[in-house]
């Protein structure tokens, strides 16, 4: 993944703005000729010289949709084990999903893992 750039870019782009090519400005600064074009073209579009926001928006993802219906079920069935709560996915909704990102899901609704008795039998709770 790509570092965000320098807010002292800026200085790159303040001999653009006084008249400077952008390659003259960026060679000036020692960064490459790219880096010029690309700084003028972002204030061009967004009139500012921040950084853009990096990596995926969250709360999407394929299982989103289906988060409801999978808690209904731990909710019905706490005993469940996630690899048992792909299959009934898959079966019942046609979606494939890793028991992994099921438990990361229902993680994030507040679910955890509780020690059901000493013998180490598990339900999941909120």
């Amino acid at each position: 993944m790509s570092k965000a750039h320098s807010i002292d870019l800026e200085r790159v782009y303040g001999e653009i703005a006084i008249g400077q090519s952008r390659r003259a400005a960026a060679r000036r600064f020692c960064v490459s000729a790219s880096t010029g074009v690309r700084l003028a073209r972002r204030m061009a579009a967004t009139g500012s010289l921040a950084p853009a926001r990096q990596g995926r928006p969250r709360g999407g993802g394929k299982l989103a949709a289906y988060r409801d219906r999978l808690i209904g079920w731990l909710e019905t069935e706490p005993d469940i084990s996630m690899p048992e709560l792909a299959l009934r996915l898959e079966a019942e909704c046609g979606v494939s999903a890793h028991p992994a990102s099921l438990s990361r899901l229902l993680l994030a609704a507040g679910f955890t893992v509780k020690k059901k008795d000493a013998v180490g039998g598990r339900s999941r709770s909120r």
